[in-house]
């Protein structure tokens, strides 16, 4: 009997199916050093007890992304571990902190399928949740990825694209519980810039780089538990090269955007995101954002900002994201759009 595990292929998903996925992960400060220390992260909110509790909370929560990362990683072994690439997200929204000492595990519904016209491989569009030890809901988002096919003489499924929405309005953000910038403190967050700072249309330079080690990415990938071949396997590649795990790539271009927007606490929303030309150990990330839209919030003193945050390679132009034909220029590596909270 064969006892391993080859992971699904496209012809192995239909649309409804639920996908309980296995070991679930409690977190402490060991995560959040290691996030800190990888990217490295300095967002006041995530780096101070202190600090969050003049905002209102009762401590730090762990970072956005730590909890994006621990709970995308639960579903790489049943979702995309015979994926081609990670096509896209939408829908994202996180619904609750997540504090050192929860446990998350997550769980995936198939909500479309459309086979590629070569016959070899599909896309599969999944809403994954992120559930705490309560049952509670952390966050949800919508993934859509391209898998092979065991056999490509399989019929193809009916073809189910879901219809997804532009991104994520505002009203249906959720604040965080007790979250309140009135007392705000500009110098200990490093950065004097607030909401009514910035227009929408605005592109910021973040300015500074980061040059992705084989080792860290490596580590980086293993902290998430995420299992996808070609992130370790240099043989499951034509070229012999381990392809950097995207968010890895998101999280190093968050943590350039602070130099410029270390004031964006908090992601409450992930409103699309294409990982737009692969990156590879050696190649050196920087970013640039753009402010696409803004709003108010109910919590006292604080407002959201809509992002464009774009990581590209050395040579990318901040601003310049797709050429006359439309597709991405080759030096962008990342295009994700979000929502963060930010003091008034």
């Amino acid at each position: 009997m064969v006892k391993t595990n080859p992971g699904r292929f496209f012809e192995d998903y239909h649309v409804g199916q639920v996908i309980a996925h296995a070991v679930p992960r409690t977190l402490s400060g060991g995560e959040r050093a290691l996030y800190h220390a990888l990217y490295p992260a300095r967002h006041a909110l995530y780096s101070s007890d202190a600090f969050a509790q003049s905002c209102g909370l009762p401590a730090a929560p762990m970072d956005d992304l730590i909890a994006f990362h621990t709970v995308f990683g639960k579903t790489v072994p049943d979702i995309s571990l015979n994926a081609i690439a990670n096509l896209g997200y939408a829908e994202g929204r996180w619904h609750r902190p997540v504090w050192p000492g929860d446990t998350l595990r997550s769980e995936s519904e198939v909500i479309g399928l459309k086979e590629n016209s070569n016959g070899k491989s599909g896309v599969v569009w999944v809403r994954t949740r992120g559930l705490n030890q309560r049952g509670e809901l952390v966050m949800d988002y919508v993934r859509w990825v391209m898998v092979r096919k065991r056999d490509a003489a399989a019929p193809a499924p009916e073809t189910v694209v879901p219809v997804l929405a532009d991104s994520v309005a505002p009203n249906d953000l959720v604040l965080p519980e007790g979250l309140d910038f009135t007392d705000y403190d500009f110098t200990l967050a490093g950065d004097p810039h607030r909401w009514g700072d910035y227009a929408v249309g605005e592109i910021i330079d973040h300015v500074d780089g980061v040059t992705v080690e084989e080792a860290e990415h490596m580590l980086a990938t293993r902290l998430w538990q995420n299992t996808a071949k070609v992130h370790f396997d240099a043989t499951v590649r034509e070229d012999g090269r381990r392809l950097i795990y995207g968010g890895h790539v998101i999280s190093l271009a968050r943590t350039l955007s602070f130099n410029g927007l270390a004031n964006a606490q908090m992601i409450v929303g992930l409103n699309a995101g294409a990982h737009a030309n692969p990156c590879f150990a050696g190649d050196t990330v920087r970013a640039w954002s753009q402010v696409l839209d803004k709003a108010e919030t109910a919590a006292p003193g604080v407002g959201a900002l809509r992002l464009r945050l774009v990581a590209v390679k050395s040579g990318g132009v901040p601003g310049a994201l797709r050429g006359e034909d439309g597709k991405y220029l080759p030096d962008v590596l990342l295009d994700l759009d979000y929502w963060a909270l930010i003091p008034i």
